[in-house]
């Protein structure tokens, strides 16, 4: 990481500190529905542990989309978005870092939340620790969608709409990918195809995301 991209993302945490509600949200929103669940379900432990990968990735999902709507929204309107983009600085750059400053921020409170809802379910350990990983993997995906989406929807009224109707859609393999890893564990079947397919979705996320991204900061600065 260059020095400047360093600068960065001492920035863009910074920044997150000081609003520790919208970094804290997500978490709440994940513990809170996650704990309902059972209510629906009803507390049979075999169903409950069946469902669980799903449940979890659907609101990890969820919660990681809650906050897109402030990652570029408050640079726009103070007039700093300008600044990050002009030279020597590189959207593309920008772009890189803001995703990393979500997952940081967001996406990696939910994955350190998960052990405690997984046991809630009771899930066992290595299912569990497959959850860990297929979170590790899938999450940083997430946020390199949501903000392109972001970068997409800045400026425009509903925006925060339009974020849930670009990403969804989006999202979709990589939910399918991630829980469906641990329910092949559970069916006896091998995993590395999952986790295979989870790492292909992030290494394409990672090379053409924050392209797209910087395109369209570009496109909604002109």
């Amino acid at each position: 990481m260059t020095p400047t991209s360093w600068l960065l993302l001492q920035r863009e945490l910074r920044l997150a500190m000081r609003r520790p509600v919208d970094a804290g949200l997500p978490v709440a929103f994940l513990l809170l529905a996650a704990c309902l669940f059972p209510l629906g379900l009803g507390p049979e432990p075999e169903q409950l542990r069946r469902m669980a990968p799903g449940v979890l990735w659907v609101l990890a999902l969820l919660a990681s989309l809650l906050s897109l709507h402030s990652l570029y929204a408050a640079d726009a309107q103070d007039g700093s978005l300008d600044q990050l983009l002009l030279p020597p600085h590189s959207a593309w750059r920008l772009a890189a870092v803001k995703a990393l400053a979500h997952w940081l921020s967001h996406g990696l409170p939910l994955l350190l939340a998960t052990p405690l809802l997984g046991l809630m379910y009771g899930m066992h350990s290595d299912s569990l620790g497959l959850l860990m990983l297929s979170l590790l993997l899938g999450t940083p995906s997430l946020s390199l969608l949501g903000n392109l989406a972001a970068a997409l929807t800045l400026g425009l009224r509903n925006g925060a709409l339009l974020n849930l109707l670009i990403v969804l859609p989006l999202a979709v393999p990589v939910l399918i990918f991630g829980s469906g890893a641990v329910g092949a564990l559970e069916a006896g079947l091998p995993v590395d195809g999952h986790l295979s397919l989870l790492a292909a979705l992030l290494i394409g996320a990672l090379l053409a995301l924050p392209a797209a991204t910087a395109a369209a900061l570009r496109i909604a600065l002109i």
